[in-house]
């Protein structure tokens, strides 16, 4: 295959590298920001679809960022890689924090109250988990669907921090907006400036060789 490795990966290294990438997440949001300022597209677009990848990392639909990023951004007339590269503003250094944030917000927002009931946050995931995997299996077997443990992780995680990540949500990606915004005008024209700068010194090259003919 054209696009296949030629040293695989084991999968702890693969995981690692998830968590932390080759050179550092530093090197990596630089990467980020290059790609982001040499998009062909005018910066207000650019700079929305930056909106919609932030926001998007404040949803708890995890591993479908890239979708929802996309999807907004396009509602938004905004460029739709910016949102997709935007997202990585959620990685594994800033998702307990935006979870915190969420979490608390929409508890808050619901007047709801945190209760050790059901247990941690972390175990109410595991518990829907396994209704999710055992639901599965009730189809190939007589045994009854069991949603009681997905119900209260809908309850108390998901919907909480659906609603709670609206309002950082649009915090962070109005940030982001006005911040890139003005840098990516300025990279454009700064590389606008240059390449016409080029063309002329072409220009005056080719003319100084025609009177040298």
């Amino acid at each position: 295959m054209v696009f296949k490795r030629r040293d695989r990966r084991p999968v702890g290294r693969i995981v690692l590298e998830a968590l932390w990438p080759r050179g550092g997440w530093g090197r990596a949001a630089r990467y980020v920001q290059l790609r982001l300022n040499r998009l062909p597209d005018p910066p207000e677009r650019i700079a929305r679809g930056i909106f919609a990848g932030v926001f998007t990392t404040f949803t708890p639909f995890y591993g479908f960022h890239f979708v929802f990023a996309a999807m907004l951004a396009w509602i938004m007339r905004g460029n739709i890689l910016a949102a997709i590269l935007s997202t990585f503003f959620g990685n594994p250094l800033t998702y307990v924090p935006i979870g915190v944030v969420a979490m608390k917000t929409g508890y808050s927002l619901l007047g709801l109250k945190a209760g050790a009931d059901h247990g941690s946050i972390g175990k109410k995931f595991v518990k829907a988990g396994e209704d999710l995997w055992d639901n599965l299996l009730a189809l190939f077997t007589p045994d009854k669907a069991d949603w009681s443990h997905l119900s209260i992780f809908y309850d108390e995680v998901f919907f909480p921090y659906m609603i709670g990540g609206i309002i950082p949500g649009i915090v962070a990606g109005t940030i982001a907006y006005y911040v890139s915004l003005p840098l990516i005008t300025a990279f454009q024209n700064r590389r606008k400036g240059a390449i016409k700068a080029k063309l002329a010194e072409l220009k005056k090259k080719k003319k100084l060789g025609k009177q040298a003919d």
